[in-house]
Formats: C-alpha cells, sequence, structure tokens
C-alpha cells in the first residue's frame, strides 16, 4: 500500500496563504503531495477558502488569537493543533508567524511529525530595540522562550535575512545544531509582475508619485512616510503620496482617527486594503518602505519586479533589497529629513525613476525570482 505524502502548513491569516505562500504550494503540489492548509477565521474568507479547496488543498479550521497573550486560549490553540497533526499525520509540517511557529511546531513534535520546519518571516514588535538596546522587557523575553522551546522541536529554521538569522543566534533564541538557511524572502512572481510604463502627467513628464504598501503599523514607517509627504508638499504640490493597507489590531498600529486627518488634509491618498496591488503600483514612480524591520518585503519586492525605484531603510530585510545610488536609496530609520531628501532626488531628476526602476526588475530576476526561491526550500526540506 502506498503512503500518502502530505505537506501541512500552519499560518494565522488565510488570504496570506495564497498571496505570499501560493506558489510555493503549487510547486509542492506538483511533486504529488497532498496539501494540507491550517488558520484560523475561515468563516471570515469565505473567497480564500474556496480558492484553496478549488485547488484540492485540504483546509482546517483552527481557534488563534492573532495578536495578545491569553494562556488559556494558546494552549487550546496548542491542544487544537495536536488533534489536527494526530489526525492528518503529515510527514512534512512548515509554520510562519509567531503563533503557527511556536505553537504548531511544538504540536508537531508533539505529534510525531517527521520534519518540522518553520520560516521567520519577520520579527515584529516583540524584537523592537533588542538589537539596539540589548535589553530585553519581561514580556519579550517570555515570547523568545516561547520561541526557544519551539525552535528546539524544529527540523530546520528558514530566514529571510542575515541580520534576523545573527539576532536569533545572539539571544540564544535556536540551539546551534539546529540547521538554519537563508532565502530571499518569499520570492515574486516576474510574469505576475510585470514592468509597467511610469505615469506622466498631462504634460507627458513622469508623474511626481509615490506609493507606501503596508500594514498601518507605526513600525512600518508610515508616520514617517506622511511626515515627508507635508515637507515635500510644501515645495512641490503637485506630488501625489499612495497608501495602500489595512487597518490592525496590532498594538503599534496607527489609529483610524489619525489616518481620517491624513486624508482629510490631504497628506495621502489612501486606497484602502487591496487584493491586487498591480494598478497602485502602476500608478506610482517611486515606491517607499521606511520600515524599522522586515522578514523581506514582499511588496518592495512586487514594485520592484514592476520597474520601480526604491527608497527604503539601511535595515534588516530593507537593505538587502536596495544598492543605493544604483535603484534607489536607502535612508536612515525614523529619519524624515533623510527621507524627504531622497524622495526630492527623484523630483529634481525624473529620469532617476526609468533608470533605477530598470535597475530594480534586473535585480529582482537575478535574486527575487519566487522559482528559485522555491527551488531553494523544496530542495531544503528534502520534499523532491
Amino acid at each position: 500500500m502506498t503512503t500518502i505524502k502530505k505537506f501541512l502548513i500552519f499560518a494565522n491569516y488565510l488570504p496570506h496563504v495564497l498571496n505570499f505562500r501560493g506558489k510555493l504550494l503549487a510547486s509542492i503540489a506538483q511533486l504529488g503531495y497532498e496539501i494540507h492548509v491550517v488558520a484560523p477565521a475561515l468563516e471570515d474568507y469565505v473567497t480564500d477558502h474556496n480558492t484553496l479547496k478549488d485547488l484540492g488543498y485540504h483546509v482546517h479550521q483552527i481557534a488563534m488569537q492573532p495578536v495578545g497573550t491569553n494562556p488559556v486560549k494558546d494552549i487550546k490553540t496548542l491542544l487544537a493543533s495536536y488533534q489536527i497533526l494526530n489526525k492528518i499525520k503529515p510527514q512534512y509540517v512548515l509554520a510562519y508567524t509567531i503563533k503557527p511557529v511556536v505553537y504548531g511546531t511544538l504540536a508537531a513534535w508533539l505529534a510525531k511529525v517527521p520534519y518540522r520546519f518553520v520560516l521567520i518571516s519577520g520579527l515584529g514588535y516583540t524584537f523592537q530595540q533588542v538589537e539596539e538596546t540589548n535589553k530585553r522587557s519581561v514580556f519579550q523575553r517570555f515570547v523568545h522562550t516561547l520561541y526557544q522551546q519551539a525552535l528546539a522541536r524544529a527540523s530546520k529554521i528558514f530566514f529571510q535575512n542575515k541580520d534576523d538569522l545573527n539576532l536569533f543566534k545572539k539571544l540564544n533564541i535556536f540551539k546551534p545544531i539546529i540547521p538554519t538557511v537563508v532565502v530571499n524572502g518569499s520570492g515574486v512572481d516576474l510574469y505576475d509582475f510585470e514592468v509597467m510604463p511610469l505615469p506622466k502627467d498631462e504634460s507627458g513628464n513622469v508623474k511626481l508619485s509615490f506609493l507606501l504598501i503596508a500594514r498601518l503599523l507605526k513600525d512600518k514607517g508610515i508616520v514617517e512616510y506622511v511626515e515627508a509627504s507635508k515637507q515635500i508638499k510644501k515645495e512641490y504640490p503637485d506630488a501625489e503620496f499612495h497608501l495602500v493597507g489595512s487597518m490592525d489590531e496590532n498594538p503599534a498600529a496607527i489609529e483610524k482617527a489619525q489616518l481620517d486627518q491624513w486624508i482629510a488634509e490631504g497628506d495621502i491618498i489612501y486606497w484602502g486594503e487591496l487584493k491586487d496591488v498591480r494598478p497602485a503600483i502602476a500608478a506610482s514612480s517611486v515606491y517607499v518602505l521606511p520600515s524599522y524591520r522586515e522578514g523581506t518585503s514582499r511588496s518592495v519586492l512586487e514594485a520592484m519586479s514592476m520597474g520601480r525605484a526604491i527608497i527604503t531603510t539601511d535595515a534588516p530585510g530593507c537593505r538587502e533589497t536596495v544598492v543605493s545610488g544604483k535603484n534607489g536609496y536607502l535612508v536612515p530609520v525614523q529619519a524624515i529629513n533623510e527621507l524627504t531628501d531622497a524622495m526630492r532626488q527623484f523630483i529634481e531628476h525624473p529620469n532617476l525613476c526609468e533608470q533605477m526602476g530598470l535597475a530594480s526588475r534586473n535585480i529582482a530576476v537575478d535574486k527575487y525570482d519566487v522559482k528559485k526561491v522555491n527551488t531553494q526550500m523544496i530542495a531544503e526540506m528534502g520534499l523532491g
């Protein structure tokens, strides 16, 4: 009797499964694996749920708080994860984002899943300022201890940049005997995100249009982006500053009243949350991400693939995407004046938009092609 090969992925937000891991799962399915997806709140994302089912994947509901720590609820998440895994009996499990990593990996170990993989796709507020101050709050120590317990049971850990790997080493969050691999983010589909012509104004010149796509969190640099827009608009009133992203329950979230004020005062043009960000990227001439830290930003890779110059921070997960002066500019974290100066370069020298945008596309092709990234991950997981 032939054993069915099963691959299971743990996520904390169902829409991101297709958006960020869809190509990876498709490649694994083509290798003959039965795909299982575990995520919370399926009833809130009916379209995504149905799309996954139409692909032949098995989708499982789990009770999980996306943010916050409630010991009782988190223990229930761990137990529910174990029950799902014990029933499915997959040979391979991949978990990403904090709660799936912690509780999914521990449950996989308890359920005796042979191969347990972790993807560190970003560190979030539980690691903020730790690198700079070398100090951790009680809450941060608690979260890091949870990581330690889970990663001690991992077969291999994937990081999306070397800075995150080195920080985990410095904090002793995983044992040196656990294998680690650094991959180039989640990759980008070069065919879905083709080069698009730069937007033009009524005179046929490159339009002064900047764009930021991110969850509306302070640590994504939203406030710095808006403050820079205010400075630029004093000199160049026609410049446009677009913002795409969803409101969030995270402690670092931008308040709705603040967002409404920015919109009302004309500081930004707000698109809301988009399932397809390509129209927003096509309407921009420069992509901006003043984030404090990333795994590797998917939105930056998508903008690069579509031929857009990039302004981002000299921070982990951001600096890897830009060769300063070639495909954009790197600025210090939380540095509004430097961010404004970088924007001004494109306004005063609009030919840089096309020149650096083409360089971005070349870097995306060479380094961030999703096929290359997925091939590496599949090989490292021993799925081939």
